[in-house]
């Protein structure tokens, strides 16, 4: 689990698709209330981001209860518009990445924060956690590497100061109860699991993480 640092200054970033893809293929679902509380109890925190991106030409997207949820319960919501594109076989997909939102805000938040918790196993991250630590910002990644392939670069893991298995957290921030899922729950898992001809998927989706 995450060490106790109680006077530390933290900030949490979640790329909201690639956690959530690390808790389906670990089968189980994440609580976000008791995912803030756990963090509240061990440490001082500053601010937690959470990073989607929406379908927003939808009459209504399945994602919104989620959103809507949490940007009223303590998290700080960054969002974009998805984008569509028919690829060579000609499927049609949507591509959502927030990346680049994501490495803009830790930048900004280095000088106010002691610590950031990223919530990814994004390569692409490991040039923004270097930048971070030589700002003199302690960088703890969580993902998993109790998956195949593993949901974690390599190379992202190694230059984290600590890196904690989405496992040793989940007896902490895990929902209580089976399915049915909440409506909440169920949105996350619709704007994450697209059926039929349209597939929305996450650039990292091509990159696999190095072992």
């Amino acid at each position: 689990m995450v060490k106790d640092y109680p006077e530390e200054r933290t900030a949490l970033f979640i790329d909201g698709a690639n956690l959530y893809s690390a808790a389906r293929n670990l089968n189980f679902d994440i609580d976000y209330r008791k995912l803030l509380d756990y963090f509240r109890k061990i440490t001082y925190l500053k601010r937690a981001f959470y990073y989607t991106a929406l379908m927003e030409d939808q009459e209504y997207s399945p994602i919104r209860p989620l959103i809507d949820w949490l940007d009223y319960n303590g998290f700080t919501m960054i969002t974009k518009p998805t984008k569509e594109f028919t690829d060579a076989t000609g499927r049609r997909k949507v591509k959502g990445n927030m990346d680049i939102e994501l490495a803009i805000d830790a930048m900004e938040m280095a000088s106010h924060v002691d610590h950031i918790v990223l919530f990814s196993g994004d390569g692409d991250f490991r040039r923004l956690v270097d930048s971070l630590q030589r700002q003199g910002v302690r960088v703890t990644v969580v993902s998993t590497v109790r998956t195949q392939p593993p949901m974690v670069a390599d190379e992202l893991r190694r230059q984290a100061d600590h890196f904690v298995d989405l496992t040793a957290l989940q007896p902490y921030i895990e929902r209580a109860g089976g399915r049915p899922q909440r409506p909440m729950d169920q949105g996350q898992e619709q704007a994450h699991d697209q059926d039929g001809e349209d597939e929305y998927y996450d650039d990292d989706e091509e990159d696999a993480p190095a072992n």
